[in-house]
């Protein structure tokens, strides 16, 4: 399963990813980790289960959950751990996307702009509604590493409605094997957060 071809769902297969959420001044609101398992072949899907926990700004453990993610195998560009906001409503939910260039968010020779609609059939995230647009753009290679600049822009719906806006300005970075091992997310207040894969 290679990251660049795969998205999301091959980046997170068998990793811990940290996410920590600070605000404009760096000073750290909380933490969750998500302790990714493989990724297993079932049917016309690719499914995987991530074990969540959620952290307090002081690093104390308060909620800990399984989550089951599920995409069809010719949609295999599933986003599913970029903005985790939400506990899920479920412990099973389907998220699908329409997107005809997702696949290559990670090809580095490429770096176009991307656009795609995500819809949920539960609360995962419902942070955004039940239907997200996403466009990610003005994205540049930095450097000789392999470090990505972009932005991106989130409109949830609910009920044809949008009911969010949000901005980032992103930096990525992926290692030599094109898997990502850190990403920022900066809102134009100065918050952000980071996601470190390891």
């Amino acid at each position: 399963m290679n990251g660049q071809t795969e998205m999301l769902i091959g980046q997170i297969s068998g990793r811990t990813i940290v996410r920590e959420n600070f605000d404009e001044d760096g000073v750290l609101l909380n933490k969750q980790t998500f302790k990714a398992g493989k990724i297993i072949k079932e049917d016309r899907y690719y499914q995987i289960e991530v074990i969540t926990e959620l952290f307090n700004d002081k690093e104390k453990s308060e909620e800990k959950y399984t989550t089951t993610y599920r995409c069809k195998l010719d949609e295999a560009s599933i986003m599913v751990m970029a903005f985790p906001f939400a506990k899920p409503n479920s412990k099973e939910t389907e998220i699908n996307t329409t997107s005809k260039k997702f696949k290559e968010l990670y090809d580095l020779d490429i770096l176009e702009d991307i656009e795609l609609e995500m819809s949920f059939d539960s609360g995962l995230l419902n942070f955004f509604g039940s239907k997200s647009t996403i466009k990610i753009y003005d994205r540049k290679l930095e450097g000789i590493q392999n470090n990505i600049h972009s932005k991106i822009n989130i409109k949830a719906y609910a009920l044809g409605i949008r009911i969010k806006q949000l901005n980032y300005s992103v930096i990525e970075k992926l290692n030599s094997n094109g898997l990502l091992t850190f990403q920022k997310f900066t809102e134009k207040d100065g918050s952000y957060f980071t996601m470190t894969y390891n």
